[in-house]
């Protein structure tokens, strides 16, 4: 068997000059187009900061920018090196079918974000309560959500199940209700007890004279007659006037004699007559 070393070298001269060049323009236009890609980005950057966006949509556009305009780029250069770009969309619609139908949670969380960013049911630095966790939100990702408890620990919630189910948002208004439940003796003085309750409600100054605490009894429960206090005030005073006036309560009840009374049991013994 003869080779003809000639016409073996013409081959490969003819693939290089045919498809060398090609690939060099691909290397060359990759090259070029992720400097001006990063480029794009840091300018997008720059513009966010001058504009009052929301910071996690702005993390959130400048992930899919980016990563929207690489791919788009790699695609160009594979198409300039000379791939043949209907078999490889055919394998990679193919393939992202089967890595969609893999990663079908992941899309939800991702889909979630995306209607968390536009509803904006709640925004970095609200706190919140959703999916038996509460905390203040720390971020807002494409596919978590970030928030520290009260004590300081990261959860990480999936945006899915948070795009979709109910969250308590404590910071949406400017105002809310602080109510208490305090429970005196069915010997106490109904009208002392709630002549007392208002004095320490109305000497707060946290407290909204409009609309005007409500003072009522609650309930004759079986081992107490309870009494409710709502009073309006700023949502940042909440804690402050809950723990305040829970304690200064305690010290007057203790101090005009009104008892709180414990859990009880009567129990009547009957003499068995023969």
């Amino acid at each position: 068997m003869n080779i003809n070393f000639e016409e073996i070298i013409e081959e490969i001269t003819l693939l290089s000059t045919q498809y060398g060049l090609k690939l060099i323009g691909a290397i060359i236009c990759l090259w070029i187009g992720w400097k001006i890609v990063n480029v794009l980005c840091r300018a997008l950057e720059k513009w966010f900061e001058k504009t009052d966006y929301d910071e996690a949509l702005e993390t959130f556009i400048h992930s899919l920018v980016s990563m929207s305009l690489r791919v788009i780029l790699i695609i160009t250069c594979a198409s300039i090196a000379g791939f043949p770009m209907t078999s490889f969309v055919a394998i990679l619609g193919a393939a992202g079918l089967a890595i969609g139908m893999a990663l079908s949670g992941t899309l939800q969380n991702f889909a979630g974000g995306v209607l968390i960013l536009i509803l904006k049911p709640f925004k970095v630095g609200d706190f919140i309560e959703a999916q038996g966790h509460s905390g203040k939100v720390r971020s807002i990702q494409i596919f978590n959500t970030i928030i520290n408890t009260g004590d300081n620990k990261r959860i990480i919630l999936p945006n899915g199940p948070l795009a979709t189910g109910s969250v308590i948002n404590y910071s949406a208004e400017d105002k809310r209700r602080v109510d208490f439940t305090f429970g005196i003796s069915y010997d106490d003085d109904i009208d002392q007890a709630k002549a007392l309750l208002g004095s320490i409600i109305n000497a707060d100054e946290r407290v909204h004279e409009d609309p005007e605490p409500l003072i009522a009894v609650h309930a004759l429960a079986d081992n107490s007659v309870n009494i409710i206090v709502r009073a309006w005030a700023d949502a940042s005073d909440y804690w402050g006037i809950y723990f305040d006036v829970t304690e200064k309560v305690k010290k007057a009840f203790d101090k005009e004699g009104l008892s709180f009374p414990f859990p009880q049991t009567d129990i009547h013994l009957h003499k068995a007559t023969e």
